[in-house]
């Protein structure tokens, strides 16, 4: 464990009301829970995943062995997800989405990116804003743009029809809150994104959600596109946490569209940077951008979608104009009521936990604790 935190610092405000899932560490192994009225359960006799516990929603807390208060379980948090493919939406606000075209112009050099943003800024800005995705007016200024020599591929998925939708890590490669997060060890200009994430069944309906941190590495992915797969997936560069909250009367997809998320980056020198995303300024709904992933495919053990970030730091922290890039030892909080709070701590990929249990892994534990009958 990267840090130590009492669980109770981590959870929603109202957490003794509101039902999720998620996983622990027990001494045999990863075990799913649900968490209702507060009370914590063993689900693993249930479903011995998440994604097959998804599957059997609405559950039963009775059919579970209840562990005790959530707020003093003893074994820590996993990653609330097991099976499910892990996808993210990219450029979805348009703050990010400008980012994005000062990356690629500045080709990965966090140097020329100041004087890149106030001439973006100046030009398309305001536009980009205001726009609809798909529409005719975004193709109206998709041809100003062009005619203009401002066009960028990251305008094309911001404003196109088609949103940008990727696969940030393998099944099982996630790290849970209080775990190290990993940014490359040759990255030069990165930073957090704290996002709020979907959690999708095998028919494709969201069923709950969470918080999370899809670690962007602005110079790889500024060099070139074709490098997004290095800028994203690497050894603990992905976050999630600290429990998915489920969908029920208290809690819907309304309050995803409005939720709040704060970050807050503290560094080891003393740097301190906070930032602030408001759901309801992202460019596609969050049920649009689950269509636009299940458009021609499937995904039998469901998935959690990462829906995207306002948040691009712009502020300065060791050169002027050179922005923000992550120092090891930073600790990175995402928080939003609702939700609760991750918080993770910052290493290279290189030095983070190695991942170790993969899907053959998992399920030789699971065989050897008998729960591989639990659910067919």
């Amino acid at each position: 464990m990267a840090l130590d935190l009492p669980l109770s610092q981590l959870l929603p405000a109202d957490w003794r009301e509101g039902r999720f899932l998620g996983r622990i560490a027990t001494q045999a192994g990863p075990t799913p829970i649900l968490v209702e009225g507060g009370i914590a359960y063993d689900m693993s006799r249930v479903a011995p995943t998440v994604a097959q516990l998804v599957e059997r929603l609405p559950l039963n807390a009775a059919d579970g062995v209840a562990l005790g208060s959530l707020d003093a379980l003893a074994d820590p948090l996993l990653s609330p997800i097991d099976l499910q493919c892990v996808k993210a939406a990219g450029v979805t606000f348009a703050t990010s989405t400008l980012e994005r075209v000062i990356e690629e112009r500045a080709r990965g050099d966090a140097g020329k990116a100041l004087e890149i943003r106030a001439r973006i800024e100046e030009r398309v800005g305001g536009s980009i804003r205001s726009v609809v995705p798909g529409s005719v007016e975004a193709e109206a200024l998709k041809e100003l743009l062009i005619a203009d020599g401002l066009w960028s591929q990251y305008l094309e998925v911001a404003i196109g029809p088609y949103a940008e939708v990727f696969t940030k890590a393998p099944v099982l490669a996630t790290v849970g809150a209080l775990e190290q997060i990993g940014v490359r060890s040759d990255s030069t200009w990165n930073n957090p994104e704290p996002e709020v994430v979907l959690l999708v069944n095998a028919a494709g309906q969201a069923v709950g959600a969470t918080l999370g941190n899809d670690v962007n590495l602005r110079d790889m992915e500024g060099r070139s596109a074709l490098l997004l797969g290095k800028a994203k997936d690497n050894n603990a560069s992905c976050a999630l946490g600290p429990l998915v909250r489920l969908f029920d009367d208290g809690f819907t997809i309304d309050d995803v569209r409005n939720a709040e998320v704060e970050l807050l980056i503290e560094g080891p020198e003393g740097y301190r940077l906070e930032g602030h995303s408001s759901m309801n300024q992202i460019s596609r709904d969050p049920l649009d951008l689950v269509a636009q992933t299940l458009s021609e495919h499937q995904y039998p053990d469901g998935f959690v979608l990462f829906l995207g970030t306002l948040f691009a730091p712009t502020q300065d922290r060791d050169h002027e104009g050179r922005g923000f890039t992550h120092k090891v030892g930073d600790v990175v909080s995402i928080a939003t009521p609702r939700l609760g709070r991750l918080v993770n701590e910052v290493v290279t990929s290189k030095d983070a936990a190695p991942w170790t249990t993969g899907i053959a892994a998992l399920y030789a534990n699971l065989a050897s604790r008998g729960l591989l009958g639990a659910a067919a």
